[in-house]
């Protein structure tokens, strides 16, 4: 198995492979802990929803990145990426508890662009601190 994932075609295909994989799944739970349906609010043109699960989006890639950046093996790359993961979800969660004058979750369901907006800030700017922190 080594032989083949020496090959850089091979490798990346694997990584692709996984990080496609890994996000449809993310994505999913994702879509269980927000009491709003993502892609129908989408559909409906909800922009505040839009930015907090493009965010999400770009966190658990960014995340993923500097996991198969870091690691030689895709076992690794998992282990890394599931960890931020729980992170970046812990990091919504904190949101959501220190704004306690409005619900996170209500807001962005009311296209609340500028809730939206920080939603999105905190998973970019989380998943490099997560990256930052993933080590071989």
């Amino acid at each position: 198995m080594d032989v083949w994932m020496d090959n850089a075609f091979i490798n990346t295909a694997g990584n692709f492979s996984v990080a496609v994989l890994s996000l449809v799944i993310f994505l999913w739970i994702f879509e269980i802990i927000t009491p709003y349906r993502n892609w129908e609010e989408i559909k409906k043109g909800n922009i505040a929803v839009a930015l907090a699960t493009g965010g999400k989006l770009f966190g658990v890639s960014n995340i993923l990145h500097y996991s198969i950046m870091h690691n030689d093996g895709i076992l690794f790359m998992l282990l890394w990426g599931f960890f931020g993961f729980v992170l970046l979800i812990l990091s919504y969660l904190i949101f959501e508890f220190l704004t306690p004058m409005f619900k996170v979750d209500e807001e962005i369901s009311k296209d609340n662009r500028a809730v939206g907006i920080i939603s999105f800030i905190i998973s970019v700017g989380i998943s490099f601190v997560i990256g930052a922190g993933i080590i071989i």
